[in-house]
């Protein structure tokens, strides 16, 4: 009976060092992933890298439950969510992270990244990374950050041509809420509106809005070209994100365990960005073949030219965090 007792207790033990309440099966774990955009994403893309390496890494014992399409809510929502514990894992766009964040806001900055190339470098590069993750640190209680990601660059998409800046005057333009995007577009001549993504479908159909921006694939498995036929390559930023877990997660996580989280993390940061580029050019493929418009040859320069004197207005407005990233982006080749 005593050795029974001590085994039981030992066992007890053992499951609290490996980050399971007492009375949990030492068999598996399911977290919740959610993400507000389809899993044909490349949401999708990073939620099934980071699943397929942490069952891997920890032999099936943690495992992760996608919720895509905004089941568990939008970006701002599942922000209060996984800070609250009520999400494990979410995925964001640094737009929205700047709710919690200002700074992150930076990513949002127009014509900072030259290249798909050079974003792609960008977002993998170990002094970004840790930039963005100490940012975090400072101003965001209760979740942290893991990794960077993108989805490419953002296009305007309306049912007209931009072909350049001027084509922009007057347009009433959906954009993410940030102060970057308030303070680029009506440089360019828009009028800014803001709504959830889950409302630009309808807002295009309406009239509400005359033009909305974001990434090829998005645009397309959102099937925002059904009510805005013309997608106009601007290019204009850069459609990156980041992926958060909960620190009542975190916590409840012994040492091996965080770091087989991570290393799917890092993983994510590895092999997203790249598969992620080739889906937008896939997209834009699909999309030319159901007849929807392409306009490639957007005259940029006078885009640039009026987004240039911003960056660094903005970034010193964002705070000390956006200075320092701003400035590591630019030095990366």
């Amino acid at each position: 009976m005593i050795t029974r007792r001590k085994a039981i207790v030992a066992g007890s033990a053992l499951l609290s060092t490996l980050g399971w309440p007492p009375g949990a099966s030492a068999q598996t774990r399911t977290f919740s992933f959610g993400y507000d955009q389809p899993r044909t994403t490349g949401y999708g893309i990073l939620a099934d890298i980071f699943s397929s390496k942490l069952k891997e890494l920890s032999k099936g014992t943690l495992l992760i439950d996608q919720f895509p399409g905004a089941q568990l809510g939008q970006e701002p929502q599942m922000l209060q969510k996984v800070r609250s514990g009520d999400i494990d894992f979410i995925i964001s766009s640094t737009a929205n992270a700047s709710t919690l964040a200002p700074e992150s806001g930076v990513f949002s900055l127009h014509f900072i990244f030259k290249s798909e190339d050079h974003l792609k470098k960008a977002i993998a590069d170990p002094a970004v990374i840790k930039a963005v993750r100490d940012m975090i640190a400072e101003r965001v209680q209760g979740a942290r950050v893991l990794a960077v990601a993108t989805l490419g660059l953002r296009n305007i998409y309306s049912k007209r041509e931009i072909r350049r800046v001027e084509d922009l005057k007057g347009m009433k333009i959906r954009v993410q809420a940030t102060k970057t995007e308030d303070t680029h577009f009506p440089a360019y001549g828009a009028q800014v509106v803001h709504m959830p993504f889950g409302d630009v479908y309808t807002s295009l159909q309406t009239g509400v809005v005359d033009a909305a921006e974001n990434g090829v694939n998005v645009y397309l498995s959102n099937k925002h070209y059904e009510t805005a036929p013309i997608m106009s390559f601007t290019q204009h930023e850069a459609n990156n994100s980041v992926v958060w877990v909960s620190d009542k997660v975190w916590s409840s996580l012994n040492d091996e365990q965080r770091k087989w989280v991570q290393e799917a993390a890092d993983t994510v940061g590895r092999e997203q960005p790249a598969r992620a580029l080739k889906l937008e050019e896939d997209s834009a493929v699909r999309l030319e073949k159901i007849g929807v418009k392409l306009v490639k040859d957007v005259d940029k320069s006078g885009f640039i030219k009026a987004a240039q004197p911003i960056q660094d207005q903005l970034a010193q407005e964002l705070g000390p965090h956006a200075v320092k990233i701003l400035d590591l982006l630019r030095k990366i080749p």
